[in-house]
């Protein structure tokens, strides 16, 4: 089994995801690409010691971009949207 942090990179803060936050108890992150659903609904539980109700996953393709006179590629990437249990929350700005 990966480690915590080879499976959970990093939370994905932008208006989209706080818009999920607010509405139905969904967050964003960005994980490893080889990470599959189980493997994060545990990730997510043992970190945060919350409830996880739903994962659902997706593949971003990295984008073709100019650097300079040279073209280049992003790197593909996977995101997973985590939807906790009621009463369950996050808070990623506390102090």
């Amino acid at each position: 089994m990966a480690e915590l942090h080879d499976i959970i990179l990093r939370p994905l803060v932008t208006e989209k995801a706080a818009a999920g936050e607010a509405a139905e108890n969904t967050y964003v992150f960005e994980v490893g690409e080889t990470a599959n659903k189980h493997e994060i609904k545990n990730a997510i539980e043992r970190f945060f010691n919350v409830k996880v109700e739903d994962v659902r996953t997706v593949r971003v393709r990295g984008k073709f971009k100019r650097f300079g006179r040279f073209y280049g590629k992003r790197s593909n990437w996977k995101k997973a949207y985590v939807k906790l249990a009621s009463g369950h929350t996050l808070n990623f700005f506390e102090a």
